[in-house]
């Protein structure tokens, strides 16, 4: 299973909009430098396919993820304790990330519940890094790496 990296962003602060960044660097045992996640040890990173946002009508970032990719829809569904490659990061899934009414309210969505549903099952995956060899550039290649 392969994919690309479509779109990176950062939260510095709590209550910050996400910010677009062309790179960032993985924090081994946390998640990205630069977000105000980076040193959580679980929920750190969010990755979601942009299929999600294609069907929602929405863009990149929107559903606070870290990393948008395309050519994995199936993100959300990957079981926890699998590693996933993405550019000189490798991130270790901690589970799906549950959908929650808070999303729709902060998007404006007048039907905050209809919006959770139509979330369920794929908000993504909560990862943490578990290694960092360089940056995730927007463009590179994901790989969900098979354990021997």
């Amino acid at each position: 299973m392969n994919g690309r990296v479509v779109a990176l962003h950062v939260r510095p602060q709590k209550g910050d909009d996400p910010h677009p960044v062309a790179s960032v660097t993985g924090r081994v045992g946390g998640g990205l430098e630069g977000d105000r996640h980076g040193h959580r040890e679980t929920r750190a990173v969010l990755v979601i396919d942009r299929a999600t946002h294609d069907e929602l009508g929405l863009a990149p970032g929107d559903l606070r993820e870290q990393i948008t990719i395309e050519g994995l829809p199936e993100v959300t569904r990957l079981a926890p304790e699998t590693d996933v490659r993405i550019g000189g990061v490798t991130l270790r899934v901690n589970g799906e990330c549950d959908p929650c009414t808070h999303i729709g309210g902060l998007l404006g969505q007048a039907d905050v519940e209809a919006f959770r549903v139509s979330l369920e099952g794929r908000r993504g995956a909560l990862c943490t890094v578990v290694a960092a060899d360089g940056p995730i550039r927007v463009g590179d290649p994901v790989e969900v790496l098979v354990k021997a």
